[in-house]
């Protein structure tokens, strides 16, 4: 695991624009109240990005939306 909103307490506050692509694109599929798990290829991801630490390759990520503002 490299990023778990758990840790913080609270839901995190995200930006649609703010996210990788795989992000972005699964939340404006998502309404408020719903759950979902994202699977993200690598190149929608971080394989395409220059960050040093990112992890590459697919991810899985446990997602719920409370709410859109």
């Amino acid at each position: 695991m490299f990023d778990t909103s758990i840790k913080s307490g609270g839901p995190v506050p995200l930006d649609v624009d703010g996210v990788i692509a795989g992000w972005s694109e699964g939340l404006q599929l998502m309404v408020a109240g719903e759950k979902r798990r994202f699977w993200i290829p690598g190149k929608l991801a971080y394989d395409t990005l220059d960050m040093p630490g990112a992890p590459k390759g697919p991810l899985v990520f446990d997602v719920e939306l409370l709410e859109i503002r």
